[in-house]
């Protein structure tokens, strides 16, 4: 196909601001699905994206746009996700196209990812089209969101297209703004391939189908193609385009995006942002931008019936098939058995991941405290990777230990600025600046570790700032820190699917915190259960849970007093015994009191 009638684009948005609604109106109105295929959200397939309303999962899809004069044009949409966990996911989108939507809601402005994937689209040299949507709510605000928007990209305001998703306004002013204004793909289909791989899912029955975007060459059925990462080889067994499902094609040419099949059979070999050539011929070199990708949070998952351990592996190995960014190491706990630690992109990859295994492979899992990776400098000069407290060497060999530190951009209005600043300053943030968007919005940059946000920062921001505020970040660096190790003792036996590696400064009120939740959490047994907060040798919190009491005198009414004495010597001496073979028995809620903890 010639590639001056194809347009890529992507729309790019913050959470919540239409995304999804306005990908369904332009499908609708290219006539790309029948009326019975149509339903809301139609690219999000996971009841989870649905449910949430979010975008988890990259998709592309071609439709077929006939404008009023002229000929027809073929637009491949690659939808992206919002939320800044899958932010390599969107980059790699990004690549993959020649211009992008810059959606933003009329009511809520531009927002944090809205600025971040903004500045991301311009760093790939991307044409960006301003689409301001829900221009049909009562709460619209279209003048303030016109100035911020012309402030971020430099747009003029006649630029600026104003729609409503959900009212169908306006989306035919929005394909004819993506044929005039996107660019059409430069490439030639003469030249040595080159395909980038911008996002693939396993089909049990095909293997790894890949998702491509080809920049130069020609893409056939029956050729060897090679992974430039891997350095795999594999045969084309089948090529197409991509609408809802697969439609087979046999060849894909410079400009054109679509899927190959060739035989992949774990997902892990298909890395999204690696080039794919052709085996005989190939080119000078890779497409740029190809990283891998890191886990930043990292959490241990444990069956709560310890004969589901096998079940839970098949279920992760069956996952992973599906989401190649998870990682995850078989660990042993002393109080929760057999399970594994788990890597995950950020928090909300972690909860989503969780959530599927709990829905799709009926998994009960008990998850610990999420936690990042530590370096630690031993005192011989080794470097040591630590994502698991209880792999923390004791404090005598260690030399320092660095965490991992954030740049954080927060949206906020100007009311709610203290409030975010003293959150951030109780988090440990590093302050950098201020940026008056307008006299009503206000960015604060901050340095943040991302040990301090992983648990309910986000949650925090969001109730300080009653929703209003917005927050995003990428990694910096690892920062040497004074931290230390905080066990948790039960009846002197360390418990370690709840230690922690945290600041010195904050150790002592989280252990006292977590001490008391714990009393309150751990029901009585028949002796005392003492719960102890721990560094290294050193007690620094302590709480008791009485032990159910016997009334062993009721049967002795009136007689001498050293008759019941006597007895309570004895019931003394039992529960002595008893503590020192006793087992406590921890609820599931203790593990997951750590995750809901309020400062203390």
């Amino acid at each position: 196909m010639d590639p001056k009638f194809i347009r890529n684009f992507s729309i790019i948005a913050h959470i919540d601001h239409g995304k999804s609604t306005l990908a369904d109106r332009l499908l609708e109105q290219t006539a790309t699905l029948t009326s019975h295929q149509m339903q809301n959200q139609v690219l999000d397939n996971m009841d989870l994206e649905r449910e949430r309303g979010i975008t988890i999962k990259s998709h592309a899809v071609r439709m077929e746009y006939r404008p009023p004069e002229g000929p027809p044009y073929v637009l491949n949409l690659i939808d992206t996700p919002g939320h800044v966990d899958f932010s390599y996911e969107v980059s790699r989108s990004l690549a993959a196209c020649e211009g992008a939507l810059l959606l933003v809601d009329a009511a809520q402005g531009v927002e944090a990812q809205t600025v971040s994937n903004a500045l991301m689209a311009l760093e790939h040299d991307l044409t960006i089209v301003p689409v301001i949507n829900k221009i049909d709510l009562p709460s619209a605000q279209l003048e303030r969101v016109t100035r911020q928007i012309v402030e971020l990209i430099g747009a003029s305001e006649e630029e600026i297209l104003k729609i409503s998703a959900k009212a169908n306004i306006g989306i035919g002013d929005v394909l004819k703004a993506i044929v005039e204004r996107i660019p059409a793909p430069k490439g030639d289909p003469a030249d040595p391939l080159r395909a980038l791989i911008f996002d693939s899912v396993f089909d049990r029955y095909r293997g790894a189908v890949v998702y491509v975007r080809v920049f130069d060459g020609v893409l056939e059925e029956g050729k060897k193609v090679r992974l430039f990462a891997s350095g795999e080889v594999y045969e084309a067994e089948e090529v197409g385009i991509l609408r809802l499902e697969r439609i087979r094609k046999g060849r894909l040419s410079a400009g054109e995006v679509g899927y190959l099949i060739c035989g992949i059979k774990e997902l892990s070999k298909a890395n999204v942002g690696d080039t794919v050539m052709e085996a005989g011929r190939l080119a000078t070199g890779p497409l740029p931008g190809y990283k891998v990708v890191k886990p930043m949070v990292f959490s241990g998952l444990y069956p709560v019936n310890t004969d589901d351990y096998g079940g839970l592996r098949d279920a992760l190995d069956r996952l992973k098939l599906n989401d190649a960014s998870i990682s995850y190491v078989p660990e042993t706990s002393s109080a929760l058995g057999f399970g594994f630690r788990c890597g995950f992109l950020g928090l909300l990859h972690m909860e989503i991941v969780q959530e599927r295994l709990e829905r799709e492979f009926e998994m009960e899992i008990i998850n610990t405290v999420p936690n990042v990776e530590y370096q630690v400098l031993l005192s011989d000069g080794e470097v040591l990777e630590v994502d698991n407290p209880a792999d923390l060497p004791p404090p005598g060999k260690i030399e320092e230990i660095s965490e991992p530190f954030l740049t954080a951009k927060i949206l906020t209005p100007t009311e709610y600025v203290g409030n975010v600043m003293k959150l951030c300053m109780d988090r440990r943030g590093v302050y950098v600046n201020t940026e008056y968007l307008d006299p009503t919005r206000v960015a604060l940059h901050y340095e943040l570790p991302l040990a301090e946000i992983v648990i309910d920062f986000y949650d925090r921001l969001k109730s300080i700032s009653r929703g209003y505020a917005s927050f995003d970040y990428e990694y910096k660096e690892h920062r040497p820190s004074d931290l230390v190790k905080l066990d948790i003792l039960i009846n002197g036996d360390p418990l370690d699917a709840l230690s922690v590696i945290s600041h010195r400064d904050k150790a002592y009120d989280w252990g006292r915190t977590l001490c008391r939740k714990l009393k309150d959490l751990i029901p009585k047994q028949m002796f005392e259960v003492v719960i102890q907060g721990a560094i290294g040798s050193k007690i620094i919190s302590r709480e008791v849970v009485r032990p159910f009491r016997k009334n062993v005198t009721a049967k002795c009414y009136g007689g001498d007093i050293t008759r019941k004495r006597k007895l309570l010597e004895k019931q003394k001496e039992g529960k002595k015994r008893m503590k020192q073979v006793g087992n406590v028995e921890i609820p599931q809620e203790a593990f997951l009191a750590v995750l809901s903890m309020d400062e203390g």
